[in-house]
């Protein structure tokens, strides 16, 4: 994810929220982030935390008035260290805390379970990246994302490894979260719609590093492609190995 689109992004996302401050008699408007700041996936969480920092700057900035009144936006700032736990904890913290909404969280294991506790507290809440269905499935009128869901982007994804890249056999690896499961499921189903032979199906986690036996394992199969539903932090090494 760009710095460019997470700025865009949680401008969006900051934009929607502030309605939600427009009765505060003091017109300040606090807008809560959480994302990784800590732990492998520490870049995506920065880089969307800056574009929201960013986004208040521009709307401080430009003197914005909410019913008539200067409101002043600030940015509370939680790490959830793409750990669910630690997301409804962090989630719970910004509810106690009262802001009028938040930017988050970036991982559909973080966001989902999160989003009960923001329904519970009546806060709104935007996510830029989670994509597993489940999130809005649940019917909370406080959850919003900004991007489509793994419906799309898994079968886009298949439709890609047909129609472009000719691929004949796939094989599947995915790290078990609410995203790498989510979405090399819809990748599943759609690319054997297409006639794609899915010719082995593994599994690693996302805080793995060694990926030896597994890609053994499918070199077995001979696929022509390999699939991964999950993050940098193993496709990276995974892709060396």
């Amino acid at each position: 994810m760009t710095q460019t689109f997470t700025h865009k992004a949680a401008a969006a996302a900051v934009a929607l929220l502030a309605a939600s401050a427009a009765s505060a008699q003091d017109m300040v408007v606090r807008i809560g982030h959480v994302g990784p700041i800590s732990g492998a996936q520490a870049h995506y969480g920065k880089d969307n935390e800056n574009g929201a920092r960013m986004a208040v700057e521009e709307l401080n900035a430009k003197g914005m008035t909410i019913g008539g009144k200067k409101a002043k936006f600030e940015l509370v700032a939680e790490d959830d260290a793409a750990d669910p736990k630690q997301g409804t904890a962090a989630a719970q913290k910004l509810c106690d805390a009262k802001v009028n909404g938040v930017v988050g969280h970036l991982n559909s294991g973080t966001t989902i379970p999160a989003s009960k506790v923001y329904n519970d507290c009546g806060i709104p809440h935007v996510t830029p990246s989670a994509t597993n269905p489940k999130l809005t499935q649940n019917g909370y009128k406080t959850t919003f994302r900004l991007l489509a869901n793994d419906n799309a982007l898994g079968a886009g994804l298949a439709l890609y490894a047909f129609d472009a890249l000719k691929l004949k056999k796939v094989a599947i690896i995915d790290d078990r979260s609410a995203y790498g499961q989510g979405v090399a499921e819809v990748f599943k189903k759609t690319a054997m719609a297409k006639g794609i032979q899915i010719v082995d199906e593994q599994y690693t986690t996302d805080k793995a590093t060694d990926f030896m036996a597994i890609l053994t394992a499918i070199k077995a199969k001979a696929p022509d492609g390999i699939f991964f539903g999950g993050m940098d932090p193993q496709a990276g090494p995974m892709l060396r190995q």
